[in-house]
């Protein structure tokens, strides 16, 4: 199958991408910054998603736009404007089966900056509408919303023990996820899957849940 990503040059992009690659896909990775994918079945297109695609830009089976941006001056104009650009100009592939958004678990919980989670939290709801827009299709369309990854914007927290503890012990199971688990759902969610639509799928490793009961 043909599989567009966008943000493939980022941790999570990255990941996704291989994952299509491992199980013989062919994956055209979309990003502001050079390839870091050396694979055959791999081409590259060096594009902002707030611009207009060149006219020979193929059609998917698969959409999965993991662009963005944690810089509160562009958050809207990249995460929410940009992506759904980016996202009409391949609703008509005949061939379309799946699309979907990595948004984050900022959209639920309001944490972090606030066009940030606001550029999220309008990605889950764009999500919801387009899943009922092309449901007569057969096309699935869902989200993921990560909680704390290990990836190099992170960087700065994983390389202080002090800060990562902390934010470990936010969670119910002491840990962040790794890119690849990232990327594994969005296997399941576009490969797999032919019933979920139109869900926010959390992946947090309990962040949500924890809490102190005081009696």
């Amino acid at each position: 199958m043909d599989i567009i990503v966008s943000g493939s040059s980022s941790d999570i992009g990255a990941a996704i991408a291989q994952r299509f690659l491992q199980e013989g896909h062919h994956v055209l990775g979309v990003d502001i910054l050079p390839a870091v994918i050396d694979h055959p079945c791999y081409q590259h297109l060096l594009h902002d998603i707030r611009e207009e695609l060149p006219a020979d830009t193929p059609q998917p089976d698969v959409l999965i736009c993991a662009a963005g941006t944690l810089e509160e001056a562009d958050a809207i104009e990249v995460n929410l404007k940009g992506t759904i650009r980016f996202t009409q100009a391949f609703l008509g592939s005949p061939s379309l089966r799946s699309i979907l958004f990595i948004a984050s678990a900022s959209a639920r919980n309001g944490s972090e900056f606030p066009q940030y989670v606001a550029s999220k939290a309008g990605l889950v709801g764009y999500m919801k509408h387009l899943a009922s827009e092309v449901a007569a299709r057969g096309i699935t369309c869902n989200s993921i919303s990560p909680g704390g990854v290990v990836t190099k914007a992170m960087q700065h927290i994983v390389d202080s023990p002090q800060l990562y503890e902390a934010v470990k012990a936010e969670t119910l199971l002491g840990k962040w996820a790794q890119p690849s688990e990232i990327a594994d759902l969005a296997w399941y969610l576009t490969m797999v899957n032919r019933s979920i639509t139109g869900e926010d799928v959390l992946i947090d490793n309990g962040e949500m849940l924890k809490s102190n009961f005081i009696w």
